[in-house]
């Protein structure tokens, strides 16, 4: 059987004929977005996933009669079909396939035989006017001897251009599978990165906002804020554990070693300054809940000294105000403008008593 260079076909496992607008790209209907074969570090295309799979285990493509390689598959939102032919390709083993199948797992790593089954917990931010909105999605690795399975839920993180820059740098792609597997993290942990900063930044903007001269109505904000950073936090934590476990497995070669054991400090980074954000939100609510507060405050003050104030004109005209006969000073002629600055009088000695004590 000879080798061809083309572009994966629509069906994953047998060859059929393809109109030419599906020569150059994957159909779109297909959940499999890019496999090869990678022998010394290069990448070979092949007409299927299954014959990606003989070239590197039978050896039965020409020219290679004793290749050693491996396979990188990458599927975006698969069906459970589509993962299921894949599983049976590669002999995956059933427990990892139904994690993968019904996703919204934690970050973990489990080991089952000679295959590691790693996944990652991969986040995104939409920018939006109020601020950042986190999100998040999951990346399933399945790890052999000889082949990769990414298996990708979410719009985050997309891993063609981890596929382009491993293959621009043979010599690591010759390192083995797990080359693949540290890319895919390091990926991942940059974008926790760049997220957290998103974060960090949007926490700096309410704290100044808060502390501000003007009073402002950030509770809202602040909640969403905390609530996004629970929600990171909840990716980025649990992944230490299964970074360090990678890191300690004979399957990984030395130099991969390394690499992870540097995603694992960008990782502890990450960590901390997500849980920085957590505790200084925590402050910064309770602040401006006093702010809130002592606002009120002052507006009951105001309030209660304009009161007090028009309360002494009430009082002196609901007096003279009632209908009796025999009441002193009605008979007066000058009465009206007495009463009128005996009213002037007092409101103005009691505005410069409230201002003086702040109230006014």
């Amino acid at each position: 059987m000879a080798m061809t260079r083309v572009r994966p076909s629509r069906s994953l496992f047998f060859r059929s004929p393809r109109p030419a607008a599906c020569e150059a790209v994957p159909c779109k209907d297909s959940a499999v977005k890019d496999w090869a074969v990678y022998i010394d570090g290069h990448r070979v295309v092949t007409e299927s996933v299954a014959d990606a799979v003989r070239l590197v285990r039978d050896g039965r493509l020409e020219p290679y009669a004793d290749p050693a390689g491996f396979v990188w598959v990458g599927l975006h939102d698969p069906e459970s079909a589509e993962l299921e032919k894949l599983a049976e390709l590669f002999g995956l083993p059933p427990l990892a396939v139904e994690d993968a199948i019904k996703a919204h797992q934690r970050p973990k790593l489990e080991r089952y035989d000679d295959m590691q089954f790693f996944v990652l917990k991969t986040v995104g931010y939409t920018d939006r006017p109020t601020g950042i909105e986190v999100e998040t999605g999951e990346i399933m690795i399945f790890c052999g001897p000889d082949f990769v399975v990414t298996v990708r839920y979410g719009d985050y993180v997309e891993l063609g251009s981890v596929r382009r820059r491993l293959e621009a740098n043979p010599e690591r792609l010759d390192l083995g599978p797990t080359s693949v597997l540290h890319a895919v993290a390091d990926r991942v942990v940059d974008e926790y990165l760049r997220v957290a900063e998103a974060v960090q930044e949007d926490v700096d903007e309410v704290e100044e906002s808060v502390f501000s001269s003007e009073r402002t109505d950030d509770a809202s904000r602040i909640y969403r804020l905390k609530r996004e950073t629970i929600q990171l936090k909840r990716a980025v934590g649990p992944l230490s554990g299964p970074l360090r476990t990678l890191c300690n497995r004979r399957m990984v070669p030395t130099e991969i070693r390394e690499y992870l054991r540097d995603v694992e400090d960008h990782l502890t980074r990450v960590r901390e300054q997500v849980d920085a954000c957590d505790e200084l939100l925590n402050p910064i609510l309770q602040a401006h809940m006093t702010q809130v507060t002592v606002g009120d405050n002052k507006d009951m003050r105001k309030i209660s000294a304009w009161g007090a104030i028009l309360m002494l004109p009430t009082a002196i005209a609901g007096i003279y105000g009632m209908n009796f006969d025999y009441m002193p000073e009605l008979r007066w002629t000058g009465s009206y403008y007495v009463v009128l600055g005996v009213i002037a009088i007092g409101c103005t000695m009691l505005y410069r008593g409230f201002r003086r004590n702040g109230w006014l």
